[in-house]
């Protein structure tokens, strides 16, 4: 569960799922409840496929959670829900985070990420 204590590299991994605004579309579908993936697909106008690679994007992140569960006629279905978190990101935020950083390098570009 993120929080305003984030290390360095939490804070980079949420930063970098939040800088798609098909992953803050999610997000905001998510914190009206939780959903399954079909019909958050189709409520956002994505492909399965895509929107699976965006929530992989925000639970490794740990900006939202998946679950699975079994419909009543016996169907596995994936439900993700919004986890508690709290980002603020402030100067001292990042100069403590900063600190952290297991990693100098910046994470590698997803040029290829569809938007």
């Amino acid at each position: 569960m993120p929080d305003k204590d984030s290390t360095g590299d939490e804070l980079v991994a949420i930063m970098a799922a939040l800088s798609n605004p098909v992953r803050l579309q999610i997000l905001a579908r998510l914190a009206g409840g939780r959903d399954y993936v079909s019909r958050l697909a189709r409520e956002i106008g994505i492909s399965r496929p895509l929107l699976h690679m965006h929530l992989q994007r925000l639970e490794a992140a740990g900006l939202v959670a998946g679950t699975l569960e079994l419909s009543d006629d016996g169907k596995a279905m994936k439900f993700y829900e919004v986890t508690e978190f709290d980002v603020r990101v402030t100067p001292e935020a990042i100069t403590q985070a900063s600190r952290t950083l297991t990693s100098p390098d910046p994470p590698k570009s997803h040029a290829k990420e569809e938007h």
